[in-house]
């Protein structure tokens, strides 16, 4: 039956977050019941396309890209595929009406990681950022708002400041493997050098999306609201730990926020949610 198959797949979904994110599916696991599995879905089908460009070092990444994206136009066409990952997403596109757009750009960021190396301008840089990051929070805020188009179209805005934030936190604290062994270069003001003066100003710039993303986070539905906070608050303590770290400490190693902080975080968050303080 399609629908065991289908139960297999969601699953599936969930333990590619479950494995590779411990922050994040922490944050899914805040989410209503009734929208969960949807974002295990997305964020597995956005996993496997970034476990492909980075870490696949022995293999012909451009190949299994390629065969990737052919997979998955054709999940999006028939509304099935064998690979559960792509099963389970193609489900999720078609529930809350996902536009390509968002897919398409998506792939192509991704592409990008295949040759580009360095991004020497703010456009370019802004076109990646868009695609790796901006669309999946727009993915995501299609579930939250349940395929509404009014709410959607009046949250966009901060769905993508999010998504900016969170994946500028991550270039920031990967410095050292992007650079090291990836040989990739996404911060245009660093490529030259990386100084006190460049990393105080990607942290302002991050701190402006943080900014725009909260007044977003606090006209979310009910169902989204406090795993959406949940993951602002954990980027958020990842980024002070960033600004207070020295340049040499993240040009030399990942900057991490413990488990037990994790944990301390969820519930202050917790706390400010049910008392309404945010």
């Amino acid at each position: 039956m399609k629908a065991l198959f289908d139960t297999v797949s969601y699953a599936c979904s969930k333990q590619v977050t479950q494995t590779y994110s411990t922050s994040f599916s922490l944050a899914v696991k805040m989410l209503a019941p009734s929208i969960r599995q949807d974002i295990y879905n997305i964020y597995g089908f956005v996993r496997f396309a970034d476990e492909i460009v980075d870490s696949f070092h022995s293999y012909d990444k451009e190949s299994l890209f390629n065969r990737f994206e052919t997979d998955l136009n054709k999940a999006l066409e028939n509304r099935i595929s064998l690979n559960p990952i792509l099963n389970a997403f193609q489900h999720t596109v078609h529930k809350y009406n996902i536009g390509y757009k968002l897919i398409d750009a998506f792939m192509n960021s991704m592409r990008l990681d295949l040759t580009k190396q360095t991004y020497n301008h703010r456009q370019e840089y802004n076109a990646y950022i868009y695609g790796s990051a901006d669309v999946v929070g727009l993915m995501c805020l299609k579930v939250f708002v349940k395929g509404n188009e009014d709410k959607y179209n009046r949250l966009k805005d901060a769905a993508q400041s999010l998504g900016s934030a969170f994946q500028k936190v991550n270039f920031l604290r990967d410095l050292k493997e992007d650079t090291e062994i990836l040989n990739r270069s996404y911060f245009p003001e660093a490529n030259n050098s990386f100084n006190n003066i460049v990393k105080n100003g990607i942290i302002e710039e991050i701190e402006v999306d943080f900014l725009k993303a909260y007044k977003g986070i606090l006209l979310l539905p009910k169902e989204a609201k406090f795993g959406v906070y949940t993951a602002y608050r954990y980027y958020k303590k990842l980024l002070d730990k960033l600004k207070k770290a020295p340049v040499t400490q993240i040009q030399s190693g990942r900057i991490r926020v413990p488990n037990y902080q994790k944990f301390g975080l969820l519930a202050k968050s917790y706390v400010n949610y049910k008392l309404n303080l945010f």
